[in-house]
């Protein structure tokens, strides 16, 4: 039989096989965090410690490569620490190009370390792509797309950033949380390292932490990635990797009902007399919806909107709802939704009366008519 590479297979069988002799369907749980050695000694491949690898870790991370088409991922504890590092990867002297529409965390990381890292960077509208080239200097060494991008939902051409960043040597580093590998591989559009924040889509149901990197290649760079996830330590538990395993073999199903949800959501919010922009790729109103069905199998559950008010009203349209939950973060099966400004950092440049809306996997009726009474 030849290997299958549908996504529905993969995410259901990619992260099953284990050292058990028990023969068990389900992998199990690994918490060890030691491992007896060889009676010759230690020995190349063996497990040794669980800050390096882990059954649980490995299972997660090959299925993850699968998922996306990469040669190696790492697994972090977090989103954050699995962008933190691929920065801290780049050369001392390098630049970093990241999008002016971003989640404020990943600029956040620049802010306050890039100096003590000896790195610069700056932020430019990367659906330019005359103004993304002309972003790059001498020592740029890598570029952050995020594809849509968080919170305005801006669509980046990835097969010409791509293009026009090799030219230059720059390696692509895209943030694929919001699309996942289900709707989107930046891989095969010429992307060098792709980025989740496992903690969402990927995990799908508000309880795990975690991020991580797959890397095109399996080179030097993802190595110096590597080597800062196991010295500095900022690795998923065990049980956080079995949890995360077992969330993506339903990832496929959740994505069509997240996909199918969404659409609609965005196309009753489109026409509603008090909305005044809707933000979603899916809608041929998006200034680049031809570019995202190009590089999309489907638009995702997540939309952004603007309120026709202001500050305050748009806070009282959130605080209204009785269905989708106030909160931040997103990807779950619960619908949830916040006053995106308010959550952000003082620096924030979010529009005052724009709504963040990750669309859940409730009956669409009951999100509608909840839509309704707090519109």
């Amino acid at each position: 039989m030849t290997k299958t590479r549908k996504i529905d297979t993969i995410a259901i069988h990619g992260s099953t096989e284990h050292w058990s002799k028990s023969r068990a369907i389900a992998p199990p749980l690994e918490t060890s965090t030691n491992y007896e050695h060889d009676e010759r000694g230690y020995q190349e491949g063996d497990f040794i410690y669980s800050r390096y690898e882990n059954p649980n870790r490995l299972q997660l991370e090959k299925v993850l490569s699968d998922l996306e088409g990469g040669e190696a991922c790492a697994a972090f504890s977090s989103g954050v620490a699995a962008i933190t590092s691929v920065f801290m990867a780049v050369p001392k002297g390098g630049h970093i190009i990241i999008p002016n529409d971003l989640y404020h965390g990943s600029r956040a990381i620049l802010e306050n370390f890039a100096d003590r890292w000896g790195l610069e960077w700056s932020s430019v509208n990367t659906t330019d792509l005359e103004a993304f080239s002309d972003a790059i200097q001498k020592n740029t060494h890598l570029a952050l797309l995020e594809t849509p991008s968080n919170p305005l939902m801006l669509i980046t051409d990835l097969v010409k950033t791509c293009h026009v960043a090799k030219q230059k040597g720059v390696k692509i580093f895209v943030d694929n949380t919001f699309s996942t590998p289900f709707n989107t591989n930046p891989i095969e559009f010429g992307a060098d390292l792709v980025m989740h924040s496992t903690s969402k889509f990927l995990g799908g149901h508000s309880d795990i932490l975690g991020g991580a990197i797959v890397s095109r290649k399996e080179d030097q760079f993802f190595e110096e990635i590597r080597k800062i996830q196991r010295k500095q330590g900022s690795v998923p538990s065990p049980f956080d990797c079995w949890l995360l395993c077992r969330s993506i073999r339903s990832l496929p199903a959740r994505m069509r009902i997240h996909n199918e949800n969404g659409m609609k959501i965005a196309r009753f919010l489109e026409v509603h007399p008090k909305v005044a922009e809707v933000n979603y790729a899916g809608l041929k109103s998006h200034f680049n919806h031809e570019v995202a069905a190009a590089q999309m199998r489907g638009f995702g559950g997540m939309i952004s909107f603007l309120v026709d008010g202001d500050y305050n009203q748009t806070l009282e349209v959130v605080a209204k709802s009785k269905v989708i939950r106030r909160a931040t973060s997103l990807g779950g099966i619960e619908s949830l939704w916040e006053h995106r400004r308010s959550s952000e950092s003082d620096t924030s440049t979010t529009p005052e009366n724009l709504i963040r809306f990750s669309v859940g996997l409730e009956h669409i009726d009951d999100l509608i008519e909840d839509l309704k009474f707090s519109l």
